[in-house]
């Protein structure tokens, strides 16, 4: 093989001998006496000049580089020429053997298919950082090369291998992706840490949520849901979404979540959660938001009222099959400031099925928000079964995989239609408490008669019909008209409710020994399982209390 004739195809070499045969002839075009004499004798003076890079032999510059260079020839990819820094590598190889025998080094990186496309279309081709056997990483670049003139026919192509060695930044690059695999898998256990681990259950409601973190780089974000008991039968269910990535959204998550929780306590109107929420977002980050939406169920209302920071709309379908969408958001996201929250509501009576959810389930990057809204309505309208089947069913409807590019948090609740004996266990009953101060020994009849009719034990009715004459009590004597009073059971407790038209909530107080009044709610509070009290959205309160039935129900 005559390494000269093919190093006269490499590119770049046809120019630069134009260019050396250009300066050679550029002194003979000079006038006479262009030169001074004393320019002459000092050029006559400097050492012998060193040949310039055009007028090396190929081969001797790469002999002398430090990356791997191999020159393979014809269909057979038969070598012609390996530099000293690859037989260090590699050890010595055989010219003019083929290379799929003689090179089992670019076998083992599967560089052979691309020897075969450099030479088809004779455009130089780079793969980067392959791991090659001797443990060291290396960047290949593959040039297409035509020997002597190239008429030579097949036999004329050669490609010329070039091998940088890339090993520093190759490790540099897996200490880079370790780290933030380290810092992806904190921040979903913190993420996790700091989601329920349990869902509360309520009484009327069956609930299931799911939460899958965004699958690239430390993609998790501040996605949370929770369930809140709040008592009297009433249940609140939130759902948020912190904007941005990493153990930084995760901890503003935790610190929302156990706000609203600690909000959600006062049994407060959802948009005076929010409103509270609000502030303390701007007080944790003044440059984090957040979206959330915070819903109230109450089973004797048949409907969710709700508040809306910015999230997404709360789908309901019905009984019938029909889903429903909650009005817009009735605020902006938490953490902006200086917005009055307001409060909607959606039905969701017995048969319906609520799906909460963050953007993560139907946002995509090459879709409209609605489009993808509006496939998950068409999901839920198909979806039955259980509220755990009914989420894993709409994850999958909005192709959510291990990959996936956001955190997603999808929050179910049904209220079951309850039928033949099951609905035995869940009853109401309500009385108007009308006139003076004779409405009290009417309300105690009515209690002890529905407690009779609802087959409780001796001592469960009396708990239950003086629990019901304190707060009837209480409320004749604090309150004002309209007053009613509720019975409820459950197939697990007992509860006990009067409204009042007054917004003044009692507290519980110690009476002194000769006072004729102040102990009603303590009475209430030490004979009960728990109690409360809040303000009722068209004005007044409600004050009430419940107690446990024996495990299994009766």
């Amino acid at each position: 093989m005559n390494f000269t004739r093919w190093s006269a195809r490499l590119p770049g070499t046809q120019r630069r001998a134009a260019a050396r045969t250009e300066q050679t002839a550029s002194p003979d075009r000079r006038g006479e006496g262009s030169v001074p004499a004393a320019r002459a004798e000092q050029l006559t003076d400097e050492p012998a000049s060193v040949p310039a890079v055009d007028e090396l032999r190929v081969r001797e510059v790469l002999d002398r580089v430090p990356s791997l260079v191999a020159l393979v020839h014809g269909p057979d990819h038969r070598i012609a020429y390996v530099n000293d820094a690859y037989t260090t590598a590699f050890g010595v190889r055989p010219l003019g053997e083929r290379a799929r025998e003689a090179l089992p080094e670019l076998d083992a990186l599967g560089l052979f298919p691309l020897l075969d496309q450099v030479q088809r279309s004779g455009k130089p081709r780079t793969v980067k950082s392959r791991k090659a056997p001797d443990g060291r990483s290396y960047t290949f670049t593959c040039t297409p090369v035509a020997q002597g003139d190239g008429k030579g026919g097949s036999d004329g192509r050669g490609v010329l291998v070039f091998a940088t060695d890339v090993t520093d930044h190759a490790e540099a690059a897996e200490r880079l992706r370790a780290s933030e695999r380290r810092q992806r898998e904190t921040a979903v256990t913190l993420q996790r840490s700091l989601l329920p681990q349990e869902l509360e259950e309520p009484d009327d409601l069956r609930v299931a949520a799911t939460y899958h973190p965004g699958g690239t780089e430390a993609a998790v974000g501040g996605d949370w849901y929770d369930v809140i008991t709040l008592g009297g039968g009433r249940t609140a269910l939130v759902i948020g979404d912190v904007m941005g990535r990493g153990v930084r959204a995760a901890a503003v998550m935790g610190q929302l979540r156990t706000a609203v929780r600690a909000y959600a306590r006062l049994d407060l109107p959802p948009h005076e959660v929010l409103q509270l929420l609000d502030g303390l977002a701007a007080e944790i980050d003044a440059n984090q938001i957040a979206t959330c939406a915070y819903a109230v169920h109450d089973p004797n209302e048949g409907k969710l009222v709700y508040s809306s920071a910015g999230h997404l709309p709360i789908l309901v379908r019905d009984e019938n099959g029909t889903v429903l969408r909650a009005d817009e958001p009735t605020g902006p996201p938490l953490g902006t400031g200086g917005w009055m929250h307001s409060s909607g509501s959606i039905p969701l009576g017995p048969g319906s099925t609520a799906v909460l959810y963050t953007d993560g389930l139907v946002e995509r990057r090459d879709a409209d928000l609605d489009e993808g809204i509006a496939a998950l309505e068409r999901a839920l309208a198909g979806a039955t079964g259980t509220p755990q089947v009914v989420c894993d069913r709409l994850v999958r409807s909005a192709g959510v995989t291990p990959d996936h590019d956001d955190d997603v948090a999808v929050l179910v609740l049904q209220h079951p239609a309850r039928t033949g004996p099951d609905s035995e266990l869940f009853r109401n009953a309500a009385l108007e408490l009308l006139g003076g101060v004779e409405a009290a020994p009417r309300a105690r009849a009515f209690a002890s008669g529905v407690l009779t009719s609802w087959r409780f034990p001796a001592d469960l009715h009396d708990l239950g019909v003086l629990a019901t004459s304190e707060l009837v009590a209480n409320s004749l004597q604090h309150g004002t008209p309209p007053m009613r009073l509720r019975l409820r059971r459950t197939d697990r407790r007992l509860i006990i409710e009067v409204t009042d038209g007054d917004d003044h909530l009692p507290r519980r107080r110690r009476a002194e020994p000769g006072d004729e009044s102040g102990r009603g709610i303590a009475i209430v509070a030490t004979i009960a399982s728990n109690w409360g009290c809040r303000r009722t959205p068209g004005g007044g309160k409600a004050v009430w209390c419940e107690f446990a039935l024996p495990r299994g129900g009766m």
